[in-house]
């Protein structure tokens, strides 16, 4: 069992491509030589309950065949079990999700075939992840652990209305990229005191990001300039900002030069505190959650995971 895998498979990933797709999937795994056992998730959350029980079963090498939030449920099965450190573990991935922004990060190709070479080749990197408390609307404080960026404002606005949008069966590689523009119009500005390790800061808010990689919403590079294995988070704030000037510097944010933009303060720090005078709301790897308070920590070089680069 020290060898063997265990296989989170997502059937409905990237409009059910995890199903389509599986049993090509798994013939090229078989061809690999790697050794393996798979379940296919049936609700929410299930995949971080999947995790919990294999790990105690005695499993320590997981691979994701999904998208952005099967690998979070799955990192939140890891980060909450207590057989063994997270450290502990080798975490790879298959991406068959719509985003695949982790594995931007990483160069692990939505080629399959090279997906399972990089698995093979086995090179190790270990990461940070980042834990954040926040609040449910029935008023109840949660905690969400996390491995790539966390968005908040305009940012989570647009990933609810995605994912729900998954949640129908519709939408694509560009329901993100559409939805920016649809909630332009709308959307609200949020008046916010933030808590970085050495400094307090008053700002409205448009949209926020606290990066622990550099890319979210299909490949948008909102934090640039992290590095998920330095101990700190990025933190991007957008300040107001006119809505057609948002349209004009949207193919901006993809290589991250928005950064430079007079509205945009980038801050780098290992505990952030965010307070909004209404709330606004949070998603985490594409997932959505509650809203502010926010209580972000992160959790230095915690994770194993198997890199392409």
């Amino acid at each position: 069992m020290a060898t063997e895998w265990f296989i989170i498979v997502n059937p409905n990933a990237g409009k059910r491509k995890g199903q389509h797709d599986w049993l090509n999937i798994a013939k090229l795994l078989n061809e690999a030589g790697i050794e393996f056992i798979n379940i296919f998730t049936e609700h929410r959350d299930h995949a971080m309950h999947l995790a919990q029980k294999y790990i105690e079963k005695g499993f320590r090498n997981i691979i994701v065949v999904g998208g952005d939030g099967t690998l979070n449920e799955v990192v939140n099965g890891i980060f909450t079990q207590s057989h063994v450190a997270p450290s502990e573990i080798r975490l790879a991935m298959i991406p068959v999700g719509t985003g695949n922004d982790w594995c931007r990060m990483y160069n692990i190709s939505n080629d399959y075939k090279e997906a399972i070479n990089t698995i093979v080749n086995g090179k190790e990197f270990v990461q940070d992840a980042g834990s954040v408390k926040y609040f449910t609307s029935l008023g109840m404080e949660k905690t969400r652990y996390f491995i790539n960026m966390a968005g908040m404002g305009f940012d989570a606005l647009v990933a609810k209305k995605t994912n729900r949008q998954k949640e129908q069966g519709k939408g694509g590689a560009l329901s993100y990229f559409v939805n920016i523009f649809s909630s332009l119009f709308y959307y609200k500005f949020t008046r916010t005191s933030i808590k970085l390790d050495d400094q307090s800061i008053q700002h409205e808010v448009f949209s926020m990001s606290v990066g622990i990689c550099q890319f979210n919403g299909g490949g948008m590079k909102q934090a640039p300039n992290a590095k998920p294995d330095d101990g700190l988070f990025d933190l991007t704030i957008i300040k107001p900002i006119g809505k057609f000037k948002v349209i004009r510097n949207v193919v901006k944010l993809f290589d991250g030069s928005f950064t430079r933009l007079p509205e945009v303060s980038t801050y780098i720090s290992s505990k952030i505190n965010i307070l909004s005078e209404t709330p606004m709301y949070l998603e985490v790897d594409g997932e959505s959650l509650g809203h502010t308070p926010f209580e972000f920590v992160i959790i230095p070089r915690s994770l194993r995971i198997i890199t392409g680069l």
